[in-house]
């Protein structure tokens, strides 16, 4: 007859881990199963059992630790993965999908203004210093908004030099003073070298009433700041829907 290779042995054969334990286990109960077994025998038995049972505890405790630190750090990664998902990496402020997502969800709940801004001319900027400079001066602006809005709102990056601010709850006239004290604090704000120009944004506000739809939100942001574009740049515009202003459809 052939001899049986390992890799022939079935898999329910393979080495029990357990198996000192186990023969431990099954003398001390013949030990106990037999009424004439002395106590020397009783003792060697049962020492030899808790020796067994203390490596165990041994070996489930450090396991147990292993399996803890494993959770905790899929918990760090999983929190890491979900920031990176809904995050600009250069800024740090929420990316396009987020801004959607938070928007439509503030809408849901309560009236919000959108604010659309742009920097003026940024295609110079990265032409005439490159883009390693252009990010640093779309950091600078994302600071810039960062003192002015603090927690009063929620900055997010939809493009390459576009950015919006989402204010939940505000009306149109808060959301405007808020719009010129970063319209001025980026005008005034000094970038480091090579930049020796100054740089500034133009700015497209809209009031929108709760249950209004992100891209009506969105658009008509889009329309104030193609209005500042068009207006010489370096300004805020605003629009409101025509139900926030009052307007009811003809035929109503």
């Amino acid at each position: 007859m052939a001899p049986t290779s390992s890799s022939d042995v079935p898999a329910n054969d393979a080495p029990d881990l357990f198996r000192n334990e186990s023969d431990a286990l099954e003398k001390a109960r013949a030990i106990h199963a037999n009424g004439d077994a002395d106590a020397e025998q009783s003792r060697l038995a049962l020492g030899e059992l808790i020796g067994h049972f203390e490596r165990l505890m041994r070996e489930t405790r450090r396991l147990i630790g292993r399996s803890d630190r494993a959770e905790r750090e899929m918990h760090a990664l999983t929190q890491q993965l979900q920031y990176r998902a809904t995050h600009d990496a250069l800024t740090d402020v929420l990316n396009r999908s987020a801004v959607i997502e938070r928007t439509s969800k503030a809408l849901r709940a309560d009236r919000a203004v959108m604010i659309l801004l742009d920097i003026d001319e940024f295609k110079k900027v990265n032409d005439d210093f490159g883009h390693p400079v252009g990010d640093m001066v779309i950091l600078g602006i994302v600071d810039c908004l960062r003192r002015i809005v603090g927690e009063q709102g929620v900055i997010g990056r939809v493009g390459g030099e576009e950015f919006t601010v989402l204010l939940p709850g505000h009306d149109l006239a808060a959301a405007l003073l808020l719009a010129e004290k970063m319209r001025a604090a980026i005008g005034s704000h000094v970038f480091a070298a090579p930049v020796n120009r100054r740089i500034t944004a133009s700015f497209g506000v809209s009031a929108n009433p709760v249950r209004t739809e992100f891209d009506t939100a969105y658009g008509l942001a889009d329309s104030a700041l193609y209005k500042a574009k068009r207006g010489g740049r370096n300004r805020v515009e605003f629009a409101e829907s025509e139900e926030a202003l009052g307007v009811m459809p003809e035929g109503e």
